[in-house]
């Protein structure tokens, strides 16, 4: 079976992860997102310390669709640099990641 992973995505705004969101799953690169609220995130970004309220995205996704996932959230995504990290899952429920990978198939996926 096919794998998939988790990938992590912080955004400014619950606007811009709904947006982001909406468009990998009508994409099909996504199976699902869920938008995190009330983060803090500090780093330093251009020689200053910031401090910034964010949004996590949680996107599942199959591993084949990755590179094109990643290269759509850097399209339109506000920041220069967004974050962008994918966790291989290594088990779960079958009938899930079925699921997921079969969503994000290009073809409509069926049920049996």
């Amino acid at each position: 079976m096919a794998g998939i992973s988790v990938i992590l995505c912080t955004v400014p705004s619950h606007q811009v992860g709904t947006d982001i969101a909406g468009t990998l799953v009508t994409k099909r690169l996504a199976a699902c997102v869920n938008i995190m609220p009330g983060l803090t995130s500090i780093y330093e970004w251009e020689g200053k310390l910031e401090n910034e309220a964010e949004f996590l995205l949680i996107v599942k996704t199959s591993d084949d669709r990755i590179p094109d996932l990643v290269r759509k959230i850097e399209e339109i995504h506000p920041y220069d640099v967004p974050e962008i990290i994918a966790l291989p899952v290594n088990s779960g429920s079958e009938p899930y990641i079925k699921w997921v990978i079969n969503s994000v198939n290009d073809e409509p996926a069926t049920e049996a």
